[in-house]
């Protein structure tokens, strides 16, 4: 699981709520201390996540991968999975979107497969509904607790954009609409 700002940390902690022992990829030891937080029992450097993964599950692979950044590593993440294993893709804030050939789905019989609400939301308009109902007592319980990174005022809102943009936030970045 790539882990250390919003949709990593949001799969991580809901993961750890789950049950699920949670390897978090990260690209820096700040987002590192993030994935900590949000619950992970291993935080794994991006560049070496392929070896150490492999090392943390004695060779077996991960049951899932959850990607929102795709990019280039896209093959070391099927390369990490356990048969029957499934890759959830969440995203490209990497901006690259990959591509999968599917000689490896069938060495291993994995799945990959595209996960985006707004879909869920079209076809379903009761989804989100049903979303909030099982994710409240989570909330309410601090199982989700999402880690605030920066807050900044509304007059602020392009330079936090950009932040996120580059990929260079830590946590949550809350615009402040009014001043308290």
């Amino acid at each position: 699981m790539h882990g250390g700002r919003g949709l990593g940390t949001a799969a991580c902690q809901l993961a750890v709520a789950y049950g699920a022992r949670v390897l978090a990829v990260v690209s820096t030891p700040e987002k590192g201390v993030v994935a900590r937080a949000a619950g992970a029992h291993e935080v794994v450097p991006l560049d070496t996540f392929r070896e150490v993964v492999s090392g943390l599950t004695d060779g077996h692979g991960v049951d899932v991968v959850v990607d929102p950044v795709g990019g280039d590593r896209l093959t070391d993440s099927l390369r990490s999975l356990a048969v029957e294993g499934r890759l959830l893709v969440l995203g490209f804030t990497g901006r690259a979107i990959p591509t999968v050939k599917v000689n490896r789905l069938l060495l291993t019989n994995t799945t990959v497969m595209g996960v985006a609400s707004e879909e869920f939301w079209r076809v379903n308009p009761q989804y989100p509904g049903q979303q909030w109902r099982d994710l409240l007592p989570l909330i309410e319980s601090g199982a989700i607790d999402p880690p605030i990174g920066e807050v900044v005022p509304l007059t602020q809102t392009a330079a936090a954009l950009r932040l996120m943009d580059d990929r260079r936030a830590i946590g949550r970045v809350v615009i402040r609409v009014r001043e308290q």
